[in-house]
């Protein structure tokens, strides 16, 4: 593997801190491989899950000759195939991703974050892909469970830069067609678009009943708003500037942020999608560690 690439988005203190946790679906999943993971398709493989009525043409052997002997039915053993998960990583790379600096840049942290949770999925030989999209879906990496999968993605993503406009109902409708089998979608974004157009977008994912995430990636200054003295702010997806003093617009940004963030919020429990905020100045060990260690403890509760 090229490692000048890989180790500008791995980290091996990350990837320790986080080797014991598996990132497991909170239902059942599709794949096309034999894996770990509970399969909506039932046939005769792994685990014992119920009966049902015995059919002509039915092979014989797989009568439970207990229950017709209790009952006097005749009533086949079913079983759950295990198969491979498939984790979608959908990144946004539209220029509001540009803020911040060195790896606080959202971008940049989310980069990592895709790749270091890529690779953790990877090394459960599950597959993982990645789209990336702006206005526009731009690069496609297949999904694969081979480990150059890692060196692929890494490699679009030194290729992207953020620029343009976000149009993330619009992208995330194209890409849902990537999307074949009952999989899970993890959409990393600062989520700065329309809400009605992505929770249509999002529903159109849960009706083909793919499991969604939403790992919104935020710069602290998004988060808290502490800017000292007059400021030029610039925006990134507008030609726009604003010389002002900050301390006398925090109380009214921080109001419109958490009314934004309380509406994001809603949107996803509505459609049963999980909501993850992520401040960049927060080490990724942590956010990730913090992350599995609470989705595999609310697996357990469903």
């Amino acid at each position: 593997m090229p490692k000048s690439i890989l180790s500008r988005y791995l980290d091996a203190d990350v990837l320790a801190r986080i080797a014991r946790q598996r990132f497991e679906p909170y239902g059942v999943v599709q794949g096309n491989l034999a894996g770990s993971h509970r399969s909506a398709l039932a046939g005769f493989a792994v685990e014992f899950v119920g009966h049902r009525e015995y059919v002509w043409g039915d092979d014989p052997k797989y009568i439970d000759w207990r229950v017709y002997f209790n009952r006097g039915r005749y009533v086949v053993k079913q079983y759950a195939m295990e198969t491979n998960l498939v984790c979608h990583f959908v990144l946004d790379t539209s220029a509001s991703m540009r803020y911040g600096e060195g790896d606080q840049q959202k971008l940049r942290y989310a980069a990592r974050l895709v790749v270091t949770l890529g690779y953790a999925v990877l090394a459960q030989g599950d597959k993982v892909s990645l789209s990336t999209f702006d206005d526009q879906p731009r690069g496609f990496v297949p999904p694969s469970n081979a480990l150059a999968q890692i060196v692929r993605m890494t490699e679009h993503l030194d290729d992207s830069e953020p620029r343009g406009k976000t149009s993330m109902g619009e992208c995330l409708a194209q890409l849902a067609a990537r999307f074949q089998r009952r999989e899970i979608v993890i959409i990393v974004s600062d989520f700065f678009a329309n809400l009605d157009e992505l929770e249509s977008a999002i529903q159109r994912l849960r009706f083909a009943r793919h499991e969604v995430v939403l790992m919104q990636v935020l710069h602290h200054d998004e988060i808290a708003f502490e800017f000292r003295g007059p400021t030029k702010f610039i925006g990134l997806e507008i030609a726009d500037e604003l010389i002002t003093r900050p301390e006398d617009l925090r109380p009214h940004y921080l109001a419109a942020f958490q009314t934004f963030q309380n509406r994001l919020s809603e949107l996803c429990q509505r459609n049963k999608a999980e909501h993850v905020v992520v401040d960049t100045s927060r080490p990724l060990a942590d956010v990730l560690a913090d992350y599995l260690h609470f989705r595999n403890r609310a697996r357990r509760f469903r």
